[in-house]
């Protein structure tokens, strides 16, 4: 009896768990990404300087930036945060836009910079659509009936 009871809960467990795990790695692995191009640029900067450009600083600066504030709202959201998990929807969508439209600009950014935006932007792509999916499979309390996060 002990067995089925466990197996219902696992089985009633919900998707949003599941998703916002994988958000939590996906996160992660921005963190990493974005970490590695500030790397990639400092090392850049002292051998290859045409290579680490005003424009690639910048972008990496934004994205170091983003890679604060994503694990902030993904904390929130595995918390059970509606704002956190709103959040990261509107960032994801965001950055994965920003992205696509940087990486299209014609000799804006080297081309190494330009494969490592359509990374990210996939990755947003992926970010956004779990944490759709998560907001649309949850109920979705009141930010006001929740005091403030």
């Amino acid at each position: 009896m002990v067995n089925s009871v466990e197996k219902d809960e696992r089985e009633s467990a919900p998707l949003a768990s599941l998703s916002l795990a994988g958000v939590k790695r996906l996160v992660a692995a921005y963190v990493v990404m974005a970490l590695g191009t500030l790397v990639a640029l400092a090392v850049l900067a002292a051998t290859a300087p045409h290579l680490a450009t005003d424009e690639a600083w910048g972008h990496a600066v934004i994205v170091a930036v983003f890679a604060i504030v994503l694990p902030l709202r993904t904390r929130a959201a595995l918390k059970g945060s509606p704002s956190g998990l709103r959040a990261l929807t509107i960032i994801g969508c965001v950055l994965l836009v920003v992205n696509l439209v940087e990486a299209a600009l014609p000799g804006v950014f080297p081309a190494w910079m330009r494969g490592e935006m359509l990374v990210i932007a996939a990755m947003m792509l992926i970010l956004a659509i779990l944490s759709v999916r998560v907001r649309h499979r949850q109920p979705v309390a009141d930010d006001r009936a929740n005091g403030p996060q």
